[in-house]
């Protein structure tokens, strides 16, 4: 059993995104293909020209092959951008590339469903691996 050190204790929220937040276990079915999806409504970073807020939805799609990653340590990594300024395409990518190199999935996709500014509505979509593990509806 992989060493957590997040789960089941009080952590502060990081400061700044970092791999190190991001904890993984091992994968109870390896054997199997299966999808594991997060979402996670409440994503927040800044404009990293005006430094206002910037307001996303993130789904996480993934099939493990040895490691999963660990929920709270997840819940960690995706509120240490809250001060973080980032493009939408850059966060997104960074996610998928943090994501991927903790796990090193069969396949993964990060989408970032950011809140209408200027009229526009942004959605990022970035994919890691072979895109068919996935699934109907998720690539």
């Amino acid at each position: 059993m992989t060493q957590l050190s997040a789960l089941g204790k009080q952590v502060p929220t990081p400061t700044e995104p970092s791999t190190d937040i991001l904890e993984r276990f091992d994968n109870p079915r390896p054997g199997r293909d299966y999808t594991i999806r997060f979402d996670c409504p409440e994503f927040t970073c800044m404009c990293p020209i005006t430094g206002q807020p910037d307001f996303a939805t993130f789904t996480i799609a993934y099939v493990p092959d040895r490691h999963c990653v660990e929920l709270k340590s997840l819940k960690l990594y995706m509120a240490s951008f809250r001060n973080t300024g980032a493009f939408h395409e850059a966060v997104t990518n960074r996610i998928l590339d943090d994501l991927a190199a903790t796990v090193a999935p069969r396949a993964m996709q990060v989408v970032g469903d950011f809140a209408v500014r200027g009229g526009i509505r942004t959605i990022v979509t970035a994919i890691h691996g072979d895109r068919s593990l996935l699934g109907p509806g998720q690539a």
